[in-house]
Formats: structure tokens, C-alpha cells, sequence
């Protein structure tokens, strides 16, 4: 951005009411029929977006920000999204948090790439940006992973990075950028009820292969509400059997991988099909396909979008330079069919009942597990040695 222009889009985060002073805010999702100095005037009441961040850009949790958005309820729903740049994450986000584009005025509660940020090939998410909707549903943007600007932003002269990724370690930025994608996605599979994996197209399967990696590492990384539980129980009784995590499955959110920008000649139910046949069957050695195995033994690939397998949608290539009736329709229903079937999509639950602000603490020192993780820091040091990234 030019100097005299200001700063990022503004985005909007829902509060709660009394922490945004000031004119109240119209509508369910704070629609109001004020022009663009209203919005202005409303933007400059809320805390700075940067600092609302749980996941910094120095890869360090913070809670105080969003804590006071949280309550003690225990009825909420948390949805996660990962993905590559530009691939429509945040726009997904501000669809299922019911942003209306149309409305004059508002700013989406997620920012969305300009021209201007792609054509400079820039990212504008940085960590992980929470928001929270009436229905109390927390959503969770992210950073994109294989980001050819998120590593230049990390990368020193020398090729180290300026970010510690693994506590006392050392690394490459090559390889630090690399186990940045992993934890994110580990850190969201063991804190969301559903996980979003979007990809672009039908031949990229990089991010199958990062949930596949996730699979295999995320182990001994506990959910929130088990480790608020095992602490009130050893608190309460005293007793050093209550000190250790009962016996349980893994916890690890629901996945719903998603593939956007797909072409005219892609977006056929054929390929859907096929497109469906190749995700189970590539997963089909993980946790993820086991878990539905073992409650539907009987073995049927369906196309239908309530299918109880591994859940895959598509969403075609938005066009700007055709017919919008004709082109825009089928994107904007992709969307909204999108949106329905997330929102009423049933995911794993936590272990135990936990409330907003429980999940975020724990959610916090869920992060240091991701960190100080034996099982990631042993992979890591199989990258290393394996010559593919520089010492």
C-alpha cells in the first residue's frame, strides 16, 4: 500500500454488547443504514484487528484480546479453515459467518485479497484471526500455508529463520516454514469441531497430504475440555490416578475438505465422483476413514452431500467477464449450499462439556504441546536429515 493510503480493510468483529461504545450497531450481524463515516466512526471503537489475533506472526498464543468476546456458555461450535493463498479461505469464512457483500458500507469480518495484494503476490492473514457470530459459532481464519510470502517474511540473509518454531531449535527457513503448516493444522484439528481444508482445482493434493502428515503426528495432543477436566479432578481429589487422561480415542475435528476455482470442464458430477473415490481412497489408511468404518461397517462410495464418509465439496471458478446470471449463479449457490451444510453438519464433540473461555485458555496451552511435541520434533529432525531442506 502507498504511504498516504490507510491502513489494511478494517474488519469487523461482532461484540458483545458494552464493548463497543458508542451509536448502536443495527442488525444481526451489525448492519446499519449509515453511510461509509459511520462505518468509519465504528471501526475506530473496536481494538486494533492486529492485536485480536490468537496466533501472532512470531508464532507466539495470545488470549487476552478475544477473551472478553468469550462467556461462560457451553453450547458453541468452533470452525477452523487451512488452506493454500488465495484459494477463497476468508471468503468461505465470511460466508458461513452470513456476511452480505450486498450491503452498502460494510466491511467483511474477514479480509478478503484485493488486486493489489495478489498481484504482489502478499497474504492478508497472518496466525490464526478469530471472530464470533450471535449463533456463537467461532470461526477461525488463518494464514495460508506453502506461502511463497509468508517464507520471505521469516527468512533471514543467511537463510535461517526469525521465527522459533520448535523451542531450542534451530532451523532453516525452509524448513521452519514447512513445520508452520503442520502445527497450524495440528493445533486446529485438536481445538475446532470442524476443519476446513481448501483447495484450488482438482489436481492439487498438497493439503491431502498435510492432513495425511497430521494423522500421523498429532499424537498426545489433548482437547480443551480434557485438560480443564484433569486438572479440576487431580485439584478436587487429590488422587494421582486422576492426574492421567482416561482411556479415549484421539480427539480430531471433523474434516470437510473443500476444492474452489474449479474450471467449466472440472465442475461436472462425474468428476466429483471421481474426485470423492480418489479422497477416500488416499485416505483410507487414516484415522479419519477408520472412524466412519467403525460406525458404518458397510463399504458404498455415495455422491450424495449427506454421505457419512469424508466430506468433499466443490465450488466453481467465480468468472467476472460473463454473463453474472449464467456464471455468478452457480458460485453463489456453491456457496450458500456450502454454508447450510456446514452449519448443520454434526461433528465430533469435545471429550467433556467446556465453556468459550475454558476452550480459549486451553486452546492456549494446547499451542505449547504443538510445540514442544517429541513426535513433531522427531519428524523434524527426519526432514533434516533427510538433505531436502539446507542446515
Amino acid at each position: 500500500m502507498a504511504g498516504s493510503e490507510p491502513s489494511p480493510s478494517p474488519k469487523i468483529l461482532l461484540a458483545k454488547p458494552g464493548l463497543v461504545t458508542g451509536g448502536p450497531v443495527a442488525g444481526k450481524f451489525g448492519r446499519g443504514g449509515a453511510g461509509d463515516d459511520d462505518s468509519a466512526q465504528l471501526r475506530a471503537r473496536l481494538p486494533s484487528v492486529a492485536s485480536l489475533n490468537l496466533l501472532s506472526d512470531s508464532w507466539d498464543f495470545h488470549i487476552d484480546r478475544f477473551l472478553p468476546f468469550l462467556t461462560e456458555n457451553t453450547d458453541f461450535t468452533v470452525i477452523g479453515v487451512i488452506g493454500p493463498p488465495g484459494v477463497g479461505k476468508s471468503t468461505i469464512m465470511n460466508e458461513l459467518y452470513g456476511f452480505d457483500s450486498s450491503s452498502p458500507g460494510m466491511l467483511p469480518p474477514f479480509a478478503i485479497q484485493s488486486e493489489e495484494t495478489r498481484a504482489m503476490a502478499r497474504h492478508c492473514s497472518t496466525g490464526i484471526e478469530p471472530r464470533i457470530s450471535t449463533e456463537r459459532i467461532i470461526l477461525l481464519d488463518t494464514q495460508p500455508v506453502f506461502s511463497a510470502s509468508v517464507l520471505a517474511e521469516m527468512m533471514r540473509p543467511d537463510g535461517s529463520s526469525t521465527i522459533s518454531v520448535l523451542s531450542g531449535e534451530a532451523l532453516s527457513a525452509e524448513l521452519a516454514h514447512e513445520l508452520m503448516g503442520i502445527q497450524l493444522a495440528v493445533l486446529l484439528a485438536s481445538i475446532c469441531h470442524i476443519l476446513l481444508v481448501v483447495s484450488e482445482g482438482v489436481h492439487d493434493d498438497s493439503m491431502w497430504h498435510l492432513m495425511l502428515t497430521v494423522d500421523l503426528l498429532k499424537h498426545g495432543i489433548s482437547d480443551p475440555s480434557l485438560m480443564t477436566s484433569s486438572l479440576s479432578q487431580s485439584s478436587s481429589s487429590g488422587l494421582e490416578k486422576d492426574n492421567k487422561l482416561p482411556e479415549h480415542e484421539e480427539y480430531m475435528a471433523t474434516p470437510v475438505f473443500v476444492h474452489t476455482k474449479l474450471l467449466d470442464e472440472d465442475f461436472t458430477p462425474n468428476n466429483f465422483v471421481q474426485l470423492r473415490k480418489a479422497l477416500m481412497q488416499y485416505f483410507r489408511p487414516s484415522s479419519f476413514v477408520r472412524e466412519y468404518a467403525g460406525k458404518k461397517p458397510e463399504e458404498h462410495l455415495s455422491s450424495s452431500m449427506d454421505s457419512n464418509k469424508i466430506k468433499l465439496y466443490t465450488i466453481p471458478l467465480k468468472k467476472k467477464d460473463e454473463n453474472p446470471r449464467a456464471q455468478h449463479e452457480s458460485y453463489v449457490s456453491a456457496l450458500w449450499k456450502l454454508r447450510d451444510q456446514i452449519l448443520s453438519m454434526k461433528s465430533r464433540s469435545f471429550t467433556r462439556p467446556v465453556s468459550e473461555r475454558e476452550w480459549l485458555k486451553n486452546s492456549a496451552k494446547i499451542w505449547e504441546q504443538v510445540k514442544n511435541s517429541p513426535t513433531i520434533l522427531e519428524y523434524c529432525r527426519t526432514l533434516q536429515h533427510s538433505g531436502m531442506y539446507r542446515r
